[in-house]
């Protein structure tokens, strides 16, 4: 099937639908595709609607150029004099970045699908963390990651300290965040902050086979998977076992587990109809 391009309403994220898979891509390359106003609001519009689309089996967000994403428009915040609250109240600042957050980094990271990140080059700041909201992630050789919060006065955001708490412990996430180093690639997938790491100009076809093996997967357990994994990362563990107890029943009753057992005693591959 050929990619669907669709109307983001903005030209900061391009978006595309092929075979199952939702590709997002942050799109301001001349800034290293640092976040913008109309980028978060359609980022967060295309991840509401995939969330409930059928059509949509996988998503995988990326960068546009040789950047996955800067974060936050610091150029943009040097020329307001005022990094997070522009013309509105403080709290009024507060809440709008608590919806932004939610809409995004929240999303990918509780949406009922798998999300994989690729990441062409740097994912700093805010950028990181939406990288790491993702389930899976994929790095060029040549790219990095860095927290960079400490460089610019901030604490943080979208995120961050809880997705590369629980990935690499609190004492290598805060080594991470106070003192911003750069973490190569090849030192991202030894930390476990990426599953893979490829040659730059292999980045775009592995992405591809990665995210087409999500989207033929079997929809209805990765659902179910996901819940039992978040919760997993910060829950009580009765409360995951007894999660994890009424989800495997519920899968088990599902036209894909049945097609899985039979396709086993064929010996052939299953073919996952997320039902």
């Amino acid at each position: 099937m050929a990619a669907s391009n669709i109307d983001t309403g903005t030209q900061d994220l391009l978006a595309s639908l092929e075979d199952g898979v939702l590709t997002l891509t942050l799109n301001r390359p001349e800034a290293r595709n640092a976040m913008s106003r109309a980028m978060n609001d359609a980022l967060a519009i295309q991840l509401a609607a995939a969330e409930i689309d059928s059509a949509v089996k996988c998503i995988v967000l990326t960068g546009a150029g040789k950047g996955f994403c800067a974060g936050g428009d610091v150029k943009g915040m040097a020329a307001r004099g005022d990094g997070t609250v522009g013309d509105n109240t403080i709290d009024g600042a507060i809440h709008l970045q608590r919806v932004h957050q939610r809409a995004t980094a929240g999303k990918l990271f509780k949406m009922p699908k798998p999300t994989l990140a690729a990441l062409p080059g740097a994912a700093a700041g805010a950028g990181l963390s939406l990288a790491l909201s993702c389930d899976l992630r994929i790095m060029a050789s040549t790219a990095i990651m860095t927290t960079a919060f400490a460089r610019v006065g901030f604490s943080g955001d979208y995120g961050g300290t809880y997705f590369l708490s629980r990935l690499v412990g609190s004492a290598k996430a805060r080594e991470l965040y106070f003192l911003s180093d750069r973490v190569s690639a090849e030192e991202a997938l030894r930390l476990g902050l990426t599953n893979w790491v490829c040659e730059p100009d292999q980045l775009a076809g592995r992405t591809r086979e990665i995210a087409r093996r999500l989207a033929q997967g079997p929809n209805v357990a990765y659902r179910y998977m996901k819940e039992n994994l978040n919760r997993a990362m910060a829950g009580d563990v009765d409360d995951c076992l007894d999660l994890e107890a009424t989800h495997h029943i519920h899968c088990g009753q599902t036209e894909d587990h049945r097609e899985a057992t039979k396709a086993f005693v064929e010996k052939r591959e299953p073919v996952f109809k997320g039902r």
